[in-house]
């Protein structure tokens, strides 16, 4: 396995809530969503797809925001940064904002998903575009390719 450099650390804006990552990305996403576009108040959300044994919350108590369902969405409650996400009946893995790693600089979205509702203005580098999601088979090849492929921290 190439190199991740792995511990990482990170935060909200704030400082107050801290993250550890522990193990290698499963995947990097955008998603244009009209949701996340909401959400982030941006064209856009971004995601490091992270397997739940190698997240962590270190510091702080992030509560649930955004629609408040299945699909829980943890925020910083001093600085209200959108953190990560825990999708409905995928607890395997956790959905990370790499923004909020303390060094994300080399991060870009491997696929982008939701294309379909995007701004026309709006573009990534994700080697893969989806109108809506992929199929639930096709994750397996996407997170094959990814880990030969993907960018690394320097």
């Amino acid at each position: 396995m190439q190199d991740w450099k792995l511990p990482w650390a990170g935060g909200c804006r704030c400082g107050k809530t801290r993250i550890a990552v522990n193990a290698p990305p499963l995947l990097a996403s955008a998603c244009h969503c009209s949701g996340c576009q909401k959400m982030t108040a941006s064209a856009f959300s971004l995601t490091l797809t992270i397997p739940s044994d190698g997240f962590s919350v270190t510091s702080g108590e992030p509560i649930i925001g955004g629609l408040h369902g299945a699909t829980r969405h943890y925020f910083c409650p001093y600085c209200m940064s959108w953190m990560f996400t825990r999708p409905e009946g995928l607890d395997a893995f956790v959905n990370l904002r790499p923004s909020m790693l303390d060094d994300h600089s080399w991060f870009a979205p491997y696929i982008e998903v939701w294309a379909s509702e995007k701004l026309p203005w709006a573009t990534t580098a994700a080697a893969h575009s989806y109108p809506t999601q992929p199929e639930f088979p096709e994750y397996e090849g996407l997170i094959r390719q990814y880990s030969e492929r993907s960018l690394r921290p320097a």
